[in-house]
């Protein structure tokens, strides 16, 4: 451990490997900010830059990108609810009512020292037990991968247990959405009626810059109201870190997203979005008020951002010891690697320790450089609040557009997320929960795909599906999940009625 921590920071240390990879970090927060850039297209609009590099210089160089972009999704999230990246949805359940309050620069602050807490966990876990971790994920099939999603899916009970029904019929509609496309298993198109947009599925960015950005700015022009900005917004919006004891309060919360969010991210094709959606969900549910998540508390936005980040940490372990990416992003750093002639695989570890420790050393710098980078480019974009809100709705639509335009440079994305947009409004409207309906198009394909997978690899047997221990243990904990909403109101009733 202390041997990889030592030779990491040699390696980080240089003064022209710093230098680069605090670039790596601006570019990554940059990217992270712009709205339509997930993690994995900031990643890759850095691959041109490692091609001249050192092999062990250029993996350092993608883990910053990467992990700055994750980070810097979360503060258009918080001052615009626009999402940066797909995995920063959950930051804006309570993010974007904090920016609201004029507590923009706590959100940020929360959002910035969660971000770096999570990331450092997952960097240690990495480095001090990625064998370990590597195995655990080896044990994770098709089976074991559809429990996790479904766990994901259960906790749809508790994103709004107000309002129960209306909550999994919008989760239930994003499972439907997940369908649309090409079949996982017999490449056939469905439900895509004949347009060619639709045969690679839902877009995950057009929707949620729909459902969030687009919905907002609607709600704004339908029924307007001040938002409270004076000659004071840009101080109110300027970053400030939370005190000691304002972490304190968020310490076991920061503590369980990050490890949650570790484990997610070994898990392969998992990632950071699940990682996020999972964390705030799990923390809807054992938190002891619930009913304020989700109106702007610090600890919704700690629960998402400690996650997303720790997942970036965890989607290396699989790559670095056993050659399988743990995400789109691992994956295109697998590729820059493969080209540059490294042999990516469970030797790499044992042969070639300094791949390692150099992203071990780079996660550790960009984890903190990334604080003081993202505080200046959020002051930047905190005094767009500055700007009258019948100026600033049509530019965040004009960036909404160019972010969804920018996913596949395609109109049918713009398309896509104006229709989201008015079908977020009317959620609103109705009182459906559109974080369902993003849950479900989050996991929908992954539930699928290993179920049937799965189910295939079973012979069409369904026991054995759930035979395995982990399977059937995870099982058990969405029954349990799915059923205590349930429970808890027929025993309120009882308790009423008795009286």
């Amino acid at each position: 451990m202390f041997d990889l921590l030592i030779t990491g920071l040699q390696i980080v240390f240089t003064p022209s490997t710093f230098l680069l990879l605090v670039g790596a970090t601006i570019l990554g927060v940059i990217f992270g900010a712009m709205p339509g850039v997930s993690a994995s297209m900031a990643v890759t609009l850095a691959l041109p830059f490692v091609y001249v590099m050192d092999p062990i210089i250029s993996i350092a160089f993608l883990v910053s990108v990467y992990c700055a972009s994750i980070t810097g999704g979360g503060i258009t999230a918080i001052l615009f609810r626009i999402p940066g990246t797909p995995s920063s949805a959950p930051t804006t359940f309570d993010g974007y009512p904090m920016a609201q309050r004029g507590e923009a620069g706590k959100a940020l602050g929360f959002s910035l020292v969660a971000s770096a807490v999570g990331g450092l966990i997952a960097a240690f876990a990495m480095a001090l037990i990625s064998p370990q971790l590597a195995d655990l994920a080896l044990e994770f099939g098709p089976s074991e991968l559809f429990a996790v999603a479904f766990l994901g899916l259960s906790v749809l009970s508790c994103l709004d247990s107000g309002n129960l029904v209306k909550t999994l019929i919008s989760g239930l509609l994003g499972l439907l959405l997940a369908t649309i496309g090409m079949d996982p298993m017999l490449g056939i198109a469905r439900l895509n009626w004949g347009n060619s947009t639709l045969l690679g599925g839902i877009e995950m960015i057009p929707v949620m810059i729909g459902l969030f950005a687009v919905t907002e700015v609607l709600k704004q022009t339908a029924k307007p109201r001040k938002i409270e900005i004076d000659e004071d917004s840009a101080a109110k919006s300027k970053t400030v870190l939370p005190s000691f004891a304002e972490i304190w309060k968020t310490r076991v919360t920061m503590l369980r997203s990050s490890v949650l969010g570790t484990v997610v991210g070994i898990l392969p094709g998992a990632g950071a979005t699940i990682a996020s959606f999972l964390s705030y969900a799990v923390e809807k549910k054992v938190s002891k008020h619930p009913e304020l998540l989700g109106t702007g508390v610090p600890d919704g936005i700690v629960a998402s951002e400690a996650a997303n980040n720790a997942a970036t940490g965890g989607s290396m372990v699989p790559l670095l010891s056993l050659g399988i990416p743990g995400g789109n992003a691992a994956a295109v750093m697998m590729t820059a690697l493969v080209m540059q002639g490294v042999q990516i695989g469970p030797l790499l570890v044992t042969t070639q320790p300094e791949y390692v420790a150099s992203v071990f050393g780079s996660m550790l710098v960009t984890n903190i450089v990334m604080v003081i980078v993202a505080m200046l480019v959020a002051q930047v974009f905190a005094k767009i609040l500055a700007i009258p809100y019948s100026l600033l709705g049509p530019c965040i639509i004009m960036l909404a557009t160019i972010g969804a335009y920018a996913t596949n440079n395609n109109t049918g994305d713009v398309m896509l997320m104006a229709v989201a947009g008015v079908v977020g409004y009317m959620f609103v409207t109705l009182g459906y929960n559109s974080a369902a309906l993003v849950l479900g198009l989050v996991l929908g394909s992954m539930c699928e795909s290993n179920f049937r997978r799965a189910y295939t690899l079973a012979d069409g047997n369904m026991s054995a599906v759930f035979a395995k221990p982990i399977t059937a243990t995870v099982m058990v904990i969405c029954v349990v999940i799915i059923l205590g909403p349930v429970v808890k109101s027929l025993l309120k009733k009882k308790k009423v009625t008795k009286e």
